[in-house]
């Protein structure tokens, strides 16, 4: 029992120490991070109280700094109001001395001349202004010749930078089309057995296809652009297509043809937002989408007209023009190229009619009938119209006489063969070395072709010149057809 007892009275005392120490431990602890936060409170007061001791410090040098200042400020106006006080006493004495001066001096000319004070001064005036209209004329004549060429450098410079800005490869248009293939497999069904396909293709479009080795694409070949854009929406539908043979060849062709007056006024849409005009009437866009195939010495007329309005628009911003103005007259000045041949009048004339009835302002219409001397300017953007309009006629490649007159040569050569009987179409080919002409087959039998191939020949040896030989092929085809059905 007492045994039980010493043990528990142990277990409680070892119980209280544990307490006790725990307590104690727990106290030392307190202690210790009250000391370590008590040390962080004092370095960061010492911190404060530092920067504060340097505040006061740079406070007290600015002090210090702006008395000076202020007292240089004093001592310096001090100086300036007595330099003030010198100056306006000298400036009277001056002013004395200059009336004495001119007192003497009037007094001893009219004593040597022999003259009152009055005559020697109206002498004295008349002579030098005699002297000073010599030298005003003489600076004048050197003013308005330095004038003259300070203008012609900056019209230079006006005209160099916007043709830099717009600089951009010449829009001369070849005669040669080239169409990428996505096989070289693709060259085999274009020319299909025996090359039905590529001679339906020829004689249906009036082209030449030219398919060399190892280069994976075609070339279309025509003098006139219209037919090579026709037969390039032709062959294009075709290998999109995939399947090709002289039936489809006929169905793409017709679909291409069909499909000429979208292309147009999606071309008349593209060079409106490219020139970077706005609110053009539907009559004038179709005018400008007859223009996509239309060529000036061999310049795309509807790319030389995108390529003015920027020209023009460049030019009246840097010499302080209406700049939309410009480049809207600039954009229309040759839509009446689009209308010769079945009008009467130039151009200039024509477009500027169809300008005035589309309710154009009357400067874009006097822009477009003057910019070939016509009519005269009667604003400033009707001269940079015409400047703009020749910058992009000049420049180097912009313009070939050599190509429109092959042009000419083989649309001559075309029409006078076109006036035998039973012809039903013609086409020069091979750069006019190939002549293909398709005939009635109800008109021209199998005999009569061969008689007349040979007509023809005959008739170009007699009146078209030309060096080499030209091939004349005269081309006789019959079709039956017939619909089978069931009811």
């Amino acid at each position: 029992m007492d045994t039980a007892v010493t043990i528990a009275t142990l277990v409680l005392l070892l119980a209280s120490l544990l307490v006790v120490n725990r307590a104690r431990k727990e106290a030392h602890d307190e202690r210790e991070s009250a000391r370590i936060e008590a040390e962080s409170i004092r370095e960061e007061a010492r911190g404060h109280l530092a920067e504060a001791q340097r505040r006061e410090e740079r406070v007290a040098l600015t002090e210090r700094q702006a008395a000076e200042d202020q007292r240089n400020a004093q001592a310096y106006a001090r100086g300036l109001e007595e330099r003030v006080s010198v100056v306006a006493r000298d400036e009277k004495r001056l002013i004395k001395e200059r009336a004495q001066l001119a007192a003497d001096f009037d007094e001893k000319l009219a004593s040597i001349a022999g003259l009152s004070v009055t005559e020697a001064r109206e002498e004295l005036i008349a002579r030098v202004r005699a002297s000073a209209e010599s030298e005003i004329a003489q600076e004048a004549h050197r003013r308005v010749k330095r004038a003259r060429k300070d203008a012609d450098r900056e019209a230079q410079q006006i005209l160099v930078s916007a043709m830099q800005k717009q600089a951009a490869p010449t829009s001369a248009q070849g005669a040669v089309t080239r169409i990428e293939l996505p096989s070289e497999e693709m060259k085999g069904r274009i020319i299909g057995r025996e090359g039905r396909n590529i001679r339906a293709f020829e004689a249906l479009t009036g082209v030449n296809v030219i398919v060399d080795e190892g280069v994976n694409a075609v070339h279309l070949s025509s003098f006139d652009v219209e037919r090579r854009e026709v037969a390039e929406a032709t062959l294009t539908a075709l290998i999109d297509d995939g399947r090709i043979q002289p039936q489809r060849v006929e169905a793409a062709y017709a679909k291409a043809l069909a499909d000429a007056p979208r292309r147009s006024m999606n071309a008349a849409l593209e060079a409106v937002e490219q020139a970077g005009v706005v609110g053009v009437p539907q009559g004038i866009l179709e005018l400008l989408g007859a223009l996509r195939l239309r060529t000036s010495y061999n310049q795309n007329v509807l790319a030389h007209l995108v390529e003015c309005a920027h020209l023009a628009a460049e030019i009246a911003r840097m010499v302080g023009a209406n700049e939309e103005l410009a480049r809207r007259a600039a954009f229309l000045h040759d839509i009446g190229k689009a209308m010769t041949g079945n009008h009467d009048g130039t151009h200039a004339q024509l477009g500027a009619r169809v300008a005035r009835e589309a309710g154009e302002h009357a400067d874009v219409v006097n822009a477009i009938e003057a910019h070939h001397d016509e009519v005269p300017q009667q604003t400033i953007e009707a001269v940079i119209v015409q400047v703009a309009d020749a910058v992009s006629a000049s420049r180097p490649g912009a313009r070939r006489d050599d190509v429109d007159s092959y042009v000419e040569r083989m649309e001559s050569l075309e029409k006078l063969v076109e006036g035998h009987e039973g012809v039903a179409h013609v086409y020069a080919m091979a750069a006019g070395r190939e002549l293909r002409v398709a005939v009635e087959p109800s008109i021209v039998d199998d005999d009569g072709a061969k008689a007349l191939a040979r007509t023809i020949a005959e008739h170009i040896e007699k009146d078209f010149s030309f060096a080499g030989e030209i091939k004349v092929t005269v081309i006789r085809e019959t079709r039956a057809d017939f619909v089978a059905g069931q009811a």
